[in-house]
């Protein structure tokens, strides 16, 4: 059933104007501010030369899905819910 949703999110361009509207309100909120401040902090602490990529995103990661605001979790839900709504063929 999802890999049906997120095909037809995909066919219809809805799962772009998504990630379009999750990054503008993460922007927004100040996601991504706290995120790179994160990353700074990291780099700081166990210095440039030993880390890499890898780390830093597997260190970040549970941090960023954190900071994610409720209600941009929650619009989200609700523009797919009301998309799945209006297609209702899957």
């Amino acid at each position: 059933m999802r890999a049906a949703i997120n095909q037809k999110l995909i066919e219809m361009g809805e799962r772009e104007r998504l990630k379009e509207l999750l990054r503008a309100k993460l922007i927004e909120c100040g996601w991504k501010d706290q995120l790179k401040a994160h990353c700074k902090d990291v780099i700081k602490e166990k210095g440039l030369e030993h880390v890499t990529v890898e780390d830093l995103v597997a260190e970040i990661t549970p941090k960023g899905r954190a900071l994610v605001p409720d209600s941009v979790k929650k619009e989200l839900l609700q523009r797919i819910r009301a998309f799945l709504a209006q297609h209702s063929t899957l």
